[in-house]
Protein backbone atom coordinates (compact mmCIF):
# COMPACT_ATOMS: atom_id res chain seq x y z
CA UNK A 1 0.00 0.00 0.00
CA UNK A 2 1.35 3.38 -1.01
CA UNK A 3 1.81 6.02 1.67
CA UNK A 4 2.16 9.80 1.70
CA UNK A 5 5.96 9.54 1.65
CA UNK A 6 5.70 7.68 -1.69
CA UNK A 7 3.60 10.29 -3.50
CA UNK A 8 4.23 13.61 -1.74
CA UNK A 9 5.99 16.58 -3.27
CA UNK A 10 9.13 16.95 -1.18
CA UNK A 11 10.33 20.31 -2.46
CA UNK A 12 7.52 22.30 -0.84
CA UNK A 13 6.96 25.93 -1.77
CA UNK A 14 5.84 27.81 1.33
CA UNK A 15 4.79 31.32 2.31
CA UNK A 16 5.64 33.31 5.40
CA UNK A 17 2.90 34.99 7.45
CA UNK A 18 4.15 38.42 6.37
CA UNK A 19 3.97 37.54 2.63
CA UNK A 20 1.58 39.98 0.96
CA UNK A 21 -1.57 38.77 -0.74
CA UNK A 22 -0.21 40.16 -4.01
CA UNK A 23 3.06 38.21 -3.61
CA UNK A 24 1.07 35.08 -2.84
CA UNK A 25 -0.99 35.43 -6.02
CA UNK A 26 2.21 35.75 -8.07
CA UNK A 27 3.76 32.75 -6.27
CA UNK A 28 0.76 30.54 -7.07
CA UNK A 29 0.64 31.67 -10.71
CA UNK A 30 4.36 31.37 -11.42
CA UNK A 31 4.59 27.90 -9.86
CA UNK A 32 1.21 26.74 -11.22
CA UNK A 33 0.08 25.55 -7.79
CA UNK A 34 -3.21 25.92 -5.95
CA UNK A 35 -1.93 26.70 -2.48
CA UNK A 36 0.95 26.66 -0.03
CA UNK A 37 1.60 25.94 3.61
CA UNK A 38 2.33 29.00 5.74
CA UNK A 39 5.42 28.38 7.86
CA UNK A 40 7.78 30.17 10.20
CA UNK A 41 11.55 30.33 9.66
CA UNK A 42 11.96 26.82 11.12
CA UNK A 43 9.40 25.28 8.70
CA UNK A 44 6.88 24.92 11.54
CA UNK A 45 3.35 24.88 10.14
CA UNK A 46 1.28 27.99 10.96
CA UNK A 47 -1.50 27.65 8.41
CA UNK A 48 -2.40 26.96 4.80
CA UNK A 49 -3.51 29.37 2.10
CA UNK A 50 -5.10 28.47 -1.24
CA UNK A 51 -6.55 30.02 -4.36
CA UNK A 52 -9.94 29.81 -2.65
CA UNK A 53 -8.72 32.18 0.07
CA UNK A 54 -7.73 34.70 -2.61
CA UNK A 55 -11.05 34.30 -4.39
CA UNK A 56 -12.99 34.69 -1.12
CA UNK A 57 -11.14 37.93 -0.49
CA UNK A 58 -12.71 39.41 -3.62
CA UNK A 59 -16.29 38.22 -3.16
CA UNK A 60 -19.24 40.46 -2.50
CA UNK A 61 -19.98 41.25 1.11
CA UNK A 62 -23.29 39.80 2.21
CA UNK A 63 -25.01 42.34 4.43
CA UNK A 64 -27.16 40.56 7.00
CA UNK A 65 -30.91 40.87 6.82
CA UNK A 66 -32.43 42.95 9.59
CA UNK A 67 -35.92 42.29 10.83
CA UNK A 68 -37.88 44.30 13.32
CA UNK A 69 -39.80 42.40 15.95
CA UNK A 70 -41.77 44.62 18.29
CA UNK A 71 -39.19 47.21 19.44
CA UNK A 72 -36.08 45.09 18.74
CA UNK A 73 -33.93 44.77 15.62
CA UNK A 74 -32.62 41.27 14.90
CA UNK A 75 -29.71 40.59 12.53
CA UNK A 76 -30.05 37.34 10.58
CA UNK A 77 -26.85 35.62 9.47
CA UNK A 78 -24.46 38.18 10.96
CA UNK A 79 -22.20 35.75 12.84
CA UNK A 80 -19.36 35.76 10.32
CA UNK A 81 -19.63 39.29 8.95
CA UNK A 82 -16.75 40.66 11.02
CA UNK A 83 -14.48 37.82 9.88
CA UNK A 84 -15.52 38.32 6.24
CA UNK A 85 -14.70 42.04 6.42
CA UNK A 86 -11.32 41.30 8.02
CA UNK A 87 -10.41 38.81 5.28
CA UNK A 88 -11.58 41.11 2.49
CA UNK A 89 -9.35 43.90 3.82
CA UNK A 90 -6.35 41.60 4.33
CA UNK A 91 -2.92 42.59 3.15
CA UNK A 92 -0.85 39.62 4.37
CA UNK A 93 -1.15 35.85 4.12
CA UNK A 94 -1.46 35.63 7.90
CA UNK A 95 -4.77 37.50 7.66
CA UNK A 96 -6.39 35.14 5.12
CA UNK A 97 -4.84 31.74 5.78
CA UNK A 98 -6.62 28.85 7.46
CA UNK A 99 -5.00 28.24 10.82
CA UNK A 100 -6.82 25.02 11.75
CA UNK A 101 -4.92 22.89 9.26
CA UNK A 102 -5.63 19.23 8.59
CA UNK A 103 -2.27 17.55 8.06
CA UNK A 104 -0.94 14.04 7.57
CA UNK A 105 2.27 12.15 8.31
CA UNK A 106 4.58 10.36 5.92
CA UNK A 107 2.98 7.06 6.99
CA UNK A 108 -0.60 8.04 6.10
CA UNK A 109 -1.98 5.60 3.50
CA UNK A 110 -3.56 6.56 0.18
CA UNK A 111 -6.94 5.32 1.42
CA UNK A 112 -6.73 7.58 4.46
CA UNK A 113 -5.64 10.55 2.33
CA UNK A 114 -8.49 9.99 -0.13
CA UNK A 115 -10.98 9.76 2.73
CA UNK A 116 -9.76 13.02 4.29
CA UNK A 117 -9.85 14.82 0.95
CA UNK A 118 -13.32 13.57 0.05
CA UNK A 119 -15.03 13.90 3.42
CA UNK A 120 -13.49 17.20 4.49
CA UNK A 121 -13.36 18.81 1.02
CA UNK A 122 -9.62 19.46 1.38
CA UNK A 123 -7.38 19.37 -1.67
CA UNK A 124 -3.96 20.12 -0.17
CA UNK A 125 -2.55 18.24 2.80
CA UNK A 126 0.76 19.26 4.38
CA UNK A 127 2.89 16.28 5.41
CA UNK A 128 4.49 16.79 8.80
CA UNK A 129 7.59 15.21 10.27
CA UNK A 130 7.30 16.19 13.91
CA UNK A 131 5.91 19.70 13.65
CA UNK A 132 7.81 20.63 10.47
CA UNK A 133 6.56 20.54 6.89
CA UNK A 134 8.42 17.81 5.00
CA UNK A 135 6.08 17.47 2.03
CA UNK A 136 2.67 18.16 0.59
CA UNK A 137 0.04 15.96 -1.07
CA UNK A 138 -2.43 17.49 -3.49
CA UNK A 139 -5.15 16.21 -5.79
CA UNK A 140 -2.69 15.87 -8.67
CA UNK A 141 -0.40 13.65 -6.54
CA UNK A 142 -3.36 11.41 -5.72
CA UNK A 143 -4.50 11.14 -9.35
CA UNK A 144 -0.93 10.39 -10.47
CA UNK A 145 -0.60 7.66 -7.81
CA UNK A 146 -3.92 6.09 -8.81
CA UNK A 147 -2.97 6.16 -12.50
CA UNK A 148 0.37 4.49 -11.73
CA UNK A 149 -1.32 1.82 -9.58
CA UNK A 150 -3.88 1.05 -12.31
CA UNK A 151 -1.24 0.82 -15.06
CA UNK A 152 0.63 -1.98 -13.27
Amino acid sequence: MLKAKDIMTKDVITAKPETTVEELARLLMINKISGVPVTDDNKKLIGIVTENDLIRQNKRLHIPTVIRLFDAFILLGSGRMEEEIRKMAAITVDEICTKKVVSITEETTLDEIATIMAEQHIHLLPVLGGNKVVGIVGKADMVRAMANENSK
